[in-house]
């Protein structure tokens, strides 16, 4: 049986392919330090845990939950917000919990687009949003992210035909790969660029708290006028090292909520309850965790500071997430640099053309080993490239 056209021009995931290569080294006997993908290291909080351990007994909580989420999560939801951000959210029309937000950033243009459609996507970046995209028969317009242009997109530089006729606009920030921030201005701008081609803003956030040297990134929510054009996805997995728990929502425009919603309602059942109230727990209970989370990864971004600038790069350090965006030594291409480094230092790192043909010419670390590994893998590198040229 011959799969669909769409499934035949579908690459491999990028980290499923990260992780193959992992798990291939590892039966090799190879010790393999992974730079290369994002999953926090440290345990989920000990109280988010009880309360699952809690609910789990629950025989309420054994049944289909509700598609759109608990009131009471999506309250949870609304008060962070209220708390964070000053931004008033009303749960019952302004909420959607989701399945971690990723599932809700593929599903989203399978709820938007018809075939042939445009969305606006930024490169490099997550590659869900060109995947969705092209899965629900749409075609990404590229929108590049430069580093002269601080990694945002110009939207000057759109065509107005393509503007007219996009439906979605991506963006993502604390961004990944870059760990570039998006201000309030920008913000407010992509508003206005919105209402002016009656376009969705999907903002991608999930790194919003974690942040160095006292930043606290924005939300798009925040914008004048952002819930008229837009809605934020978020999640508990960064914050509170919940990767693997998968729960998130979607909040902003109340339409494209509902219709997030009604598009959810057919395809899943919804997050099992129980994992709602742990989320709870998180959201409401003890925050201590995220200060904790925030100083152990400016320790980390620090040491690969000094690390990369003692091995010759110059480079401006991410003000947020746990990402570093890294230019490639002179001789190599994204590709050739990664798989150097996997077999010279048993290092994995992520080639930045996994991100989009704009990231090539560059690398991605993540900070999710502790610093002693952080430590032993430039250790490693240092032997074999030594000073780094351009």
């Amino acid at each position: 049986m011959r799969e669909s056209t769409a499934m035949q021009n579908l690459p491999p995931y990028l980290f499923a392919r990260i992780e193959q290569k992992i798990a291939e080294a590892k039966e090799k006997g190879i010790d393999i330090i992974s730079l290369g993908i994002g999953d926090p290291d440290q345990p989920t909080p000990k109280h988010i845990i009880d309360k699952m351990a809690e609910s789990i007994y629950d025989a309420a909580n054994h049944q289909y939950p509700s598609s759109v989420g608990l009131l009471a999560f999506r309250q949870a939801v609304a008060n962070w917000y209220r708390c964070r951000f000053n931004v008033e959210l009303d749960p019952r029309k302004e909420i959607v919990s989701l399945l971690g937000s990723k599932e809700g950033i593929a599903h989203i243009s399978a709820a938007y687009l018809d075939h042939g459609d445009i969305n606006l996507v930024p490169e490099p970046g997550y590659p869900v949003y060109g995947i969705g995209t092209s899965l629900a028969g749409g075609h990404p317009y590229i929108m590049p992210l430069l580093e002269k242009n601080k990694y945002l997109p110009v939207l000057e530089d759109i065509p107005e035909e393509v503007a007219r006729k996009a439906k979605i606009f991506f963006m993502n920030y604390p961004n990944n790969p870059t760990g570039a921030v998006a201000d309030l201005s920008f913000y407010e701008k992509v508003v206005e660029f919105a209402r002016s081609y009656d376009l969705l803003v999907c903002s991608d956030a999930p790194y919003s708290e974690i942040a160095y040297d006292g930043l606290r990134p924005c939300s798009f929510l925040e914008a004048r006028g952002a819930k008229e054009v837009g809605i934020e996805f978020h999640s508990l997995s960064k914050t509170y090292n919940m990767t693997g728990w998968r729960i998130g929502w979607a909040a902003g425009q109340a339409k494209a909520i509902e219709v997030l919603g009604r598009y959810k309602s057919n395809i899943d059942s919804g997050v099992f309850q129980a994992i709602q109230y742990a989320g709870i727990e998180a959201l409401e209970g003890p925050q201590d965790s995220i200060e904790v989370m925030r100083a152990i990864y400016q320790e980390r971004r620090d040491l690969a500071l000094t690390w990369l600038t003692r091995l010759g790069w110059k480079i401006t350090p991410p003000k947020a997430s746990f990402y570093f965006w890294v230019p490639v030594p002179k001789g190599y291409t994204s590709s050739s640099f990664a798989e150097f480094i996997l077999e010279k230092a048993g290092v994995i790192i992520t080639p930045g053309n996994g991100y989009g043909k704009h990231g090539e010419g560059y690398f991605r670390i993540a900070l999710t080993v502790d610093k002693s590994r952080i430590e032993e893998a430039f250790q490693r590198i240092e032997k074999v490239i030594g000073k780094v040229e351009f």
